[in-house]
């Protein structure tokens, strides 16, 4: 196989590769945080829900617990089921409604991982 060939089809698959890395590396980050990220802020949510349930907080509701539970992440508390009362502004995350945040967490009124994105 001549050289020069050879060389063409080399520098192709280095193209390729790099091509295909960067399609598959970097998505947006907005959609999908690293998974040390998520799972530090599910942290901090269990124990901010566990404090804020030791002083008898009314979780009844489904309020938003946290516009800033970490930079660029909220905490919600919801139904589980959802319901109705779980859309309402006053219970939602300003933050993440306004788009100041882009993740967050969701636990039910118990204390249990919904969603965390």
């Amino acid at each position: 196989m001549p050289k020069l060939l050879l060389l063409i089809i080399v520098l192709i698959i280095i193209v390729l590769t790099a091509a295909l890395t960067i399609v598959f590396n970097f998505n947006d980050p907005a959609s999908s945080p690293p998974k040390i990220e998520i799972d530090t802020a599910v942290n901090q949510a269990n124990l901010l829900y566990r404090q804020r349930k030791e002083l008898g907080e009314n979780f009844s509701n489904g309020p938003c617990l946290s516009n800033a539970l970490m930079p660029g992440w909220v905490l919600d508390l919801v139904h589980n089921p959802r319901q109705p009362i779980d859309d309402l502004p006053e219970n939602q995350c300003n933050s993440f409604v306004e788009g100041r945040s882009k993740h967050f967490v969701e636990l039910d009124i118990e204390g249990d991982l919904i969603k965390a994105k």
